[in-house]
């Protein structure tokens, strides 16, 4: 089978191919600069930016593969959650490429894609933990069976890679803020500043916006602009990594105690916070003192890609789960 992925949900519009026998054989991401002067994701501007870039990003993908259309056996595509005109350019160019081409339609779900793109170099293995962490969600998932997902918690505001964000801008940094909070706080001290861990201890929802205000508030305690910039002149990399140390001991706390909850031991993370490297470490010394597996994606499966969307799509493919014409997008996950 032979499966091309569309992805389109946000601000990286996507496209890659993986077959039963090869695996992943092409994945191109066409990343939009256009809303780094806005300091977050312009959607009408997303949307421009899918339309002009959706069929030069398919046709690198099917080159890269050494496919043509026709050679296609099935288009998964991104049906939600998301910006809902960014979800209409894929959905509406996956739709005429299959009835151009007499492929099969598959609709896939952004947030499962994430979570199976640990499957894209892993043979799958359940039950499992995922904590998926991302701009828009935070979430902590038990997965029994394929497709089978009962959802522990999530966030209540503020997810932990929008907060990452919004507090980067708090502290002048470019956006997206995240990478560049990341790397700042490898020089720094996670035990500068005690930043609040909201709902530690309190089940497995997870609330952000507290420790968004907590820096705003300690940062306006320093005096006004002229004091706050020069505090942040020689104290920058350790607020980085006291933020970085609060959102993610509230995220593995509540990844153990999970573990403890279902008694699974395989533990997956995904979504585009996956990437931040004290994340990673953190999770890999809970696994390791655990005795528990830890599956991560690589660094290119962990931001939205294609991808993972076409090795989901394969899994739902394989067990018959096709769309029709009919098949609409969705901005939302149901409540």
């Amino acid at each position: 089978m032979i499966v091309l992925g569309i992805e389109s949900s946000c601000d990286e519009t996507a496209a890659a191919v993986y077959t039963t026998e090869g695996g992943l054989r092409s994945n191109v991401v066409a990343s939009q600069t256009i809303h780094t002067r806005f300091g977050g994701v312009v959607p009408e501007l997303a949307s421009r930016a899918h339309q002009q870039t959706i069929w030069g990003t398919v046709a690198q993908a099917l080159d890269e593969a050494g496919l043509k259309p026709d050679e296609v056996d099935v288009v998964a595509v991104t049906q939600g959650p998301g910006l809902m005109g960014a979800l209409l350019v894929g959905l509406c160019f996956a739709k005429g490429f299959v009835l151009a081409n007499g492929n099969r339609l598959v609709g896939v779900n952004h947030m499962d894609a994430h979570m199976y793109a640990n499957f894209i170099d892993h043979e799958p293995v359940y039950p499992f933990l995922c904590l998926t962490v991302s701009g828009g969600h935070t979430q902590l998932t038990y997965v029994p069976e394929p497709f089978e997902h009962r959802l522990l918690g999530k966030t209540r505001d503020d997810a932990s890679g929008e907060a990452f964000d919004k507090i980067g801008k708090i502290l002048s940094l470019p956006y997206p803020a995240g990478p560049v909070m990341d790397k700042r706080a490898q020089n720094g001290n996670p035990r500068f500043h005690a930043f609040p861990q909201g709902l530690l201890g309190e089940g497995f929802d997870f609330s952000f916006s507290g420790l968004k205000t907590s820096v705003l508030y300690y940062l306006q305690n320093k005096g006004d602009e002229a004091a706050q910039a020069a505090f942040l002149a020689s104290h920058l990399d350790d607020v980085c990594a006291s933020v970085s140390h609060a959102i993610t001991e509230v995220l593995v706390k509540k990844l153990e105690a999970a573990m403890d909850e279902t008694g699974c031991r395989t533990l997956m993370l995904a979504g585009g916070v996956s990437a931040n490297s004290m994340l990673r470490a953190k999770a890999a010394k809970l696994a390791e003192r655990r005795r528990a597996k830890m599956l991560i994606p690589k660094m290119a499966y962990c931001t939205d890609n294609a991808a993972m969307i076409a090795v989901t799509g394969h899994m739902l493919a394989q067990r018959g789960a096709f769309s029709d014409m009919r098949l609409k997008p969705f901005a939302r996950l149901k409540a």
